[in-house]
């Protein structure tokens, strides 16, 4: 049936295919037995080069079923040329296969190669870019330093031009705020930002709050939760129930009470 695999059934929940059993009659040498060493994956199902295979055998076995007899002299001396041929060309097969796989390792070879150089390449590519990033740090660092002495040394030369005689004069706060023409009383705003000018800008005008009428209607509008305050006097806990227990969770409060009188 459909939902029944067994192991006669070649489908998709089967691993290998299904091999029969099989008897060799007596005499008889199958070809099918010459590609025993096949199996499911590793030769099967058959590609070029194992169809390739399976037809060098089979002139293989032509060939040595045209070699001569072994009842002559003659015959001997041909059969051993023709079996020199078959291993010649059976060398030189041989050779091509190695060549062959030689072919294919020295690629494999240049691909890794290939690849372990654009790795190299990517990473050398990293490393500079993290050096071009130290140095870039680096000179940043290096122009803050120099901007912060420049201010350093132009404060140091403005206090040095307030005391051209020599002698220090300290700042005095309450100089400084007594003085109408000071620059903490009223200060200029082309030496620096003033927060004052056009601070009208900045007043809230509203009907509600400046003028009489506005104040009695927004008054009018509030809920009267708002100017009426009401307070719930809470609620004792009782601690004893209706037979005039104490509860379990009322004892201590009773103990620290009776220790307080």
């Amino acid at each position: 049936t459909v939902g029944t695999q067994t192991d006669y059934r070649d489908g998709e929940a089967q691993t290998d295919p299904y091999s029969p059993q099989y008897v060799i009659p007596s005499g008889s040498v199958p070809e099918l037995l010459t590609l025993a060493t096949l199996t499911w994956g590793r030769g099967l199902p058959a590609g070029l080069a194992e169809v390739e295979m399976i037809e060098r055998a089979r002139e293989k076995r032509a060939r040595e079923a045209t070699l001569p007899a072994t009842n002559s002299a003659s015959n001997i001396v041909k059969r051993r040329k023709m079996m020199d041929d078959m291993e010649r060309n059976e060398w030189a097969f041989r050779e091509q296969e190695i060549e062959k796989l030689q072919e294919v390792r020295l690629e494999v070879l240049k691909k890794l190669l290939q690849r372990r150089g654009e790795n190299q390449n990517e990473l050398d590519a990293k490393r500079l870019d993290d050096h071009w990033q130290n140095h870039q740090k680096a000179k940043e660092d290096k122009f803050k330093k120099i901007q912060h002495d420049f201010a350093l040394m132009l404060r140091k030369l403005i206090a040095k031009r307030k005391t051209v005689m020599g002698k220090l004069e300290r700042r005095d706060i309450i100089e400084e705020y007594t003085d109408s023409s000071s620059q903490t009383y009223v200060p200029l705003s082309r030496i620096g930002y003033f927060p004052d000018n056009h601070s009208e800008c900045y007043v809230v005008k509203n009907f509600y709050l400046d003028t009489f009428a506005g104040l009695c209607e927004l008054e009018a509008s509030l809920p009267d939760s708002v100017t009426q305050v009401k307070i719930k006097a809470p609620k004792p806990k009782y601690t004893t129930t209706k037979t005039g227990f104490i509860k379990r969770s009322a004892r201590l409060e009773v103990d620290l009470a009776q220790v307080h009188q």
